[in-house]
């Protein structure tokens, strides 16, 4: 995508972090949004910042774990502007926990947002920019946890290998049936954002506060850890100037932090080379 100004482009996951800057970013490049998250007190400041620098916006409260609530937030966008040019799907969370200790309700959470988000949304949009008959792209937000492994984040991994291998599938599904929309995979580092702060997004079908689980040390430890690792991350004010770059060079990796490349590197290597996973060397490398 060469040209932003006055493309359509809806976002999940637009009241924080990087759906925030993004989706800010797109409307200084004159963008027409539609913004959607579950958060409605934080999407209705970012809206306000896109109707102030400008840009023609519609607001969507959903919680995209839901098939029905992501048809009904593309059924509003193609309502308000009918068509749909970009669609980013930025929603996630982070659940630190080994397999055996992490309860079931939290991997059917982040699999329902972190992947099945994405299916719904692709499914919905992908028919709508096919008979739209105009260049289109779909940009899916994953992270370096689906393309290197590490410890004590299972689920997280498990989440995001699988929207980095979707998002690959159906790039070669695109081409071969010839269709104008390309695809891209973001995978992220470690940034400063909102997503040591998923507690406060968990909708109550994934609830249950009487377990022990939520209690417990591991659990303790874990949020811990997921705060430390994100407020040090890397600023965010960058992103939105990298994705945007990234959509005008058409290219399908989006990377933000080069000096995991050597974790990439070895992780292929041990594939090829009928190498397994060394907590020693991760140790050593992280």
């Amino acid at each position: 995508m060469k040209d932003f100004k006055d493309k359509v482009m809806v976002i999940t996951g637009a009241a924080h972090g990087f759906g925030q800057v993004i989706a800010e970013g797109a409307a200084d490049r004159g963008m027409k949004l539609t913004i959607v998250d579950i958060d409605e007190p934080a999407l209705k400041k970012t809206y306000q910042h896109i109707l102030d620098k400008g840009a023609e916006g519609l607001m969507v409260t959903a919680d995209v774990t839901k098939e029905a609530s992501v048809d009904d937030a593309v059924e509003q966008a193609m309502e308000k502007f009918g068509r749909i040019d970009l669609l980013i799907n930025n929603a996630g969370i982070a659940l630190p926990g080994r397999i055996w200790e992490l309860p079931t309700r939290d991997w059917e959470w982040i699999m329902h947002i972190n992947l099945m988000s994405q299916v719904y949304a692709m499914k919905r949009v992908i028919p709508i920019m096919i008979q739209q008959k105009t260049h289109a792209d779909i940009l899916n937000v994953a992270s370096i946890a689906g393309l290197v492994d590490t410890p004590g984040m299972p689920s997280y991994h498990a989440s995001k290998f699988a929207s980095v291998g979707m998002t690959e599938a159906t790039a070669y599904d695109l081409q071969r049936a010839n269709i104008d929309i390309d695809m891209h995979v973001m995978c992220p580092g470690f940034v400063q954002t909102d997503l040591y702060h998923t507690e406060n997004h968990r909708p109550a079908q994934y609830s249950d506060p009487t377990d022990p689980y939520y209690q417990s040390e591991a659990y303790l430890k874990g949020q811990q850890f997921a705060k430390y690792v994100i407020t040090n991350g890397k600023p965010i004010d960058t992103i939105a100037d990298t994705v945007f770059k990234a959509l005008e060079d058409n290219r399908f990796y989006i990377l933000t932090h080069p000096e995991y490349n050597p974790l990439i590197e070895d992780r292929v290597k041990r594939i090829v080379t009928d190498g397994a996973p060394d907590v020693h060397i991760m140790d050593g490398i992280m």
